[in-house]
C-alpha cells in the first residue's frame, strides 16, 4: 500500500525505530561472533562445524519453520502487515539464533534477507506503540534501519527498501531510521559485521579518506625478533658489567626483557632502572626483576601498530614485549620506538616512491 509523505510524528517515530534497530544491529553482530568463538572451542576438527551448525539450524526450523529458506515470502508478509504479536517476536528471536549459528559455524548463509526479516519483525513489533499502527510501514523502516546499521550502508538500505515497496514517499522516514541506526553502531562498535570478519583474519580496514599507515601495519611486521633477554634472577651489578662491556645483544636496545626459569616473561628492565639501582648502592643485592618492572603492558603480533602505539602513549612506556596471544607469557618479539620510527620511515619512502612513479 502506498503512503503519503511522512509527517513530523512519523519522522520522530522513524528515529526511534532506527535507534532500536541500531542496538539490535550491535547485538546481532556480537551474537554472530560469539557463536564463531564458541565453535572454535568445540573439541573437533573445523570440518565438522558446519554439520553441527546444520543440526542447530534444523532444530530452529522445527520450532519456527519461517526461519528456513531464502525468506522472501516472510519479507512480503511483513511488508503487508500480516504477522503480529507473538509471531513477530518468535520469528525475530529464532531467526537471530539460527542465522548466528549458521554464520558462526561456517554453514552457507547470507546477510541481506536475514537482516530484512529481523529488521522487519522489529519494526512491526514497535507498530502498536506508534500512532497509526501501520505494521507494514514500520516493518519497512525496520528493514532499512537494521540493514543500514549492521552493514553500515544506510543509502543502500534505503534503496533496497524502496525497491521492495515502490513507495518513494517513504524516503525521508527511511533515511531518518537508517541514519539513526548507523549512528548507534558507529558510536557503539569499532567495526561492522563485515569488517569484523576481515579484522579477525588480520586484515584491518579503515574508512577514513586519509589513512594512517600505522592502521595498516601490524606489530609482527615491525617488531624485533632478536629479543634482548637476561634471567630475572640476575643481579643488577652483573647486568651493569655486561652493558659496560658493550655486549651487542644487550646494548642494541634501551630495554631488556626478563625471563624466569621456564624462559617465560617475568618483566622488563631499562638502563635507567639499572642506573637508579646503582645510585642507591643496592645493585649487588638487588635482582634485575626487583629493579625493573613486572607489571607489564604487552602487544600481540596481529595487533595493528596504531593500537600498540596508543598503549605506549597511554602507559608512558617506550617499549613493549610482544607475546603469543595463546600463551601470554611466551615472548615472540620486542617493539621499541626505534622499530616504530624505522617502520614509519619505510612506509613514507614506499608512499613517496609510489607517488613518484
Amino acid at each position: 500500500m502506498a503512503h503519503g509523505p511522512p509527517d513530523a510524528t512519523q519522522l520522530i517515530a522513524g528515529f526511534g525505530v532506527g535507534l532500536l534497530a541500531g542496538f539490535g544491529s550491535g547485538l546481532l553482530t556480537m551474537l554472530v561472533y560469539a557463536c564463531e568463538d564458541l565453535f572454535q572451542k568445540v573439541p573437533c576438527h573445523w570440518m565438522w562445524w558446519p554439520a553441527l551448525g546444520a543440526v542447530g539450524i534444523g532444530v530452529g526450523g522445527i520450532i519456527e519453520p519461517r526461519v528456513l529458506g531464502v525468506g522472501y515470502d516472510t519479507i512480503h508478509s511483513l511488508l503487508r502487515g500480516e504477522l503480529i504479536g507473538p509471531a513477530l517476536a518468535g520469528l525475530m528471536i529464532a531467526k537471530a539464533l539460527v542465522w548466528s549459528i549458521a554464520l558462526g559455524s561456517g554453514t552457507s548463509g547470507g546477510v541481506l534477507a536475514p537482516l530484512l526479516i529481523m529488521g522487519g519483525a522489529l519494526g512491526a513489533l514497535a507498530a502498536p506503540w506508534i500512532p497509526g499502527h501501520d505494521a507494514g510501514l514500520w516493518a519497512t523502516v525496520g528493514m532499512a534501519a537494521m540493514m543500514g546499521g549492521t552493514m553500515r550502508s544506510p543509502l543502500t538500505a534505503m534503496v533496497f527498501a524502496v525497491e521492495l515497496t515502490r513507495d518513494f514517499n517513504l524516503f525521508p522516514v527511511l533515511m531518518v531510521g537508517a541514519v539513526a541506526a548507523l549512528a548507534v553502531t558507529v558510536l557503539w562498535m569499532r567495526r561492522s559485521i563485515l569488517t569484523e570478519k576481515l579484522a579477525r583474519r588480520g586484515h584491518h580496514i579503515t574508512r577514513e579518506y586519509s589513512v594512517d599507515p600505522f592502521d595498516l601495519a601490524r606489530v609482527k611486521e615491525v617488531m624485533d625478533r632478536e629479543i634482548p633477554t637476561v634471567p630475572a634472577a640476575m643481579k643488577v651489578t652483573e647486568l651493569s658489567e655486561r652493558l659496560a662491556r658493550g655486549e651487542a645483544a644487550l646494548c642494541r636496545r634501551q630495554g631488556i626483557v626478563l625471563l624466569d626459569e621456564q624462559q617465560e616473561l617475568a618483566g622488563i628492565i631499562t638502563r635507567g632502572d639499572v642506573l637508579r639501582a646503582l645510585a642507591r648502592g643496592t645493585g649487588s643485592q638487588m635482582t634485575v626483576a626487583e629493579a625493573g618492572c613486572t607489571d607489564l603492558v604487552v602487544a600481540h603480533p596481529e595487533e595493528p601498530l596504531h593500537s600498540a602505539i596508543n598503549k605506549m602513549l597511554r602507559h608512558n612506556v617506550g617499549r613493549l614485549p610482544v607475546v603469543d596471544p595463546q600463551a601470554p607469557r611466551r615472548v615472540v618479539g620486542y617493539l621499541g620506538r626505534t622499530a616504530i620510527l624505522s617502520a614509519r620511515l619505510r612506509l613514507h619512502e614506499e608512499e613517496h616512491l609510489r607517488e613518484k612513479n
